[in-house]
C-alpha cells in the first residue's frame, strides 16, 4: 500500500495497518475476558504477562509506535525491547500465586525473583511500583472515579 507507505515515512503513522495487524494477531474472545477484568479491577500479573504477550505477537515497540499518528517521532530502540524482556522474565520468575496475588511479594520472594531473572531487587519493586499504580487507576475507573483519576494525572 504506497500511501500508508507515504504516511510512515511523513511521520503520520498508519492507523490502518496498526488495527490490520491487531485483528490477525489478538485473540477476540481473550481480549474481551481481558477488558472485563480490568473493568473490574480484578487485573493480576498473568494477566499482564498476557497482554505483554499479545503486544508482542504485533512486531517491535518501534514499529508499533511509528504506526501511531503524532508518535511516529519517539524513538523506542533496544532500551524500551530490553525492559520489556526484563519485565518478562521478572513476572516468569514469580510463582503462579505470586503472579496472581502480589501482595505476597515479601523480601525474600523479591530477591529470589531477582535471583532468577537475573535482575536487581530494585527492578522487582521498581515493576511492582509500577503495577499497582496501574491498578490503583483501574480501580479509580472502576468506581466510576474518572474526574478523580484526571485530577490526578500528571500535567503533559
Amino acid at each position: 500500500h504506497p500511501d500508508r507507505m507515504a504516511q510512515r515515512i511523513l511521520g503520520m503513522g498508519d492507523v490502518v495497518s496498526l488495527v490490520e495487524k491487531a485483528q490477525e494477531h489478538i485473540d477476540e474472545k481473550e481480549a474481551m475476558r481481558m477488558a472485563e477484568k480490568m473493568r473490574r479491577a480484578e487485573f493480576d500479573l498473568e494477566d499482564f504477562l498476557s497482554q505483554m504477550r499479545q503486544i508482542k505477537k504485533l512486531g517491535s515497540m518501534g514499529s508499533l509506535i511509528k504506526m501511531i499518528p503524532g508518535l511516529s517521532g519517539i524513538q523506542v530502540g533496544e532500551r524500551e525491547e530490553k525492559k520489556m524482556r526484563q519485565t518478562e522474565a521478572i513476572i516468569l520468575s514469580m510463582t503462579p500465586e505470586e503472579r496472581r496475588n502480589p501482595n505476597i511479594l515479601n523480601a525474600r520472594r523479591r530477591l529470589r525473583i531477582a535471583k532468577g531473572s537475573g535482575t536487581e531487587v530494585r527492578d522487582v519493586n521498581t515493576l511492582m511500583k509500577q503495577f499497582e499504580q496501574m491498578r490503583k487507576i483501574m480501580k479509580m475507573m472502576k468506581g466510576g472515579n474518572a474526574k478523580k483519576l484526571m485530577r490526578n494525572m500528571p500535567r503533559m
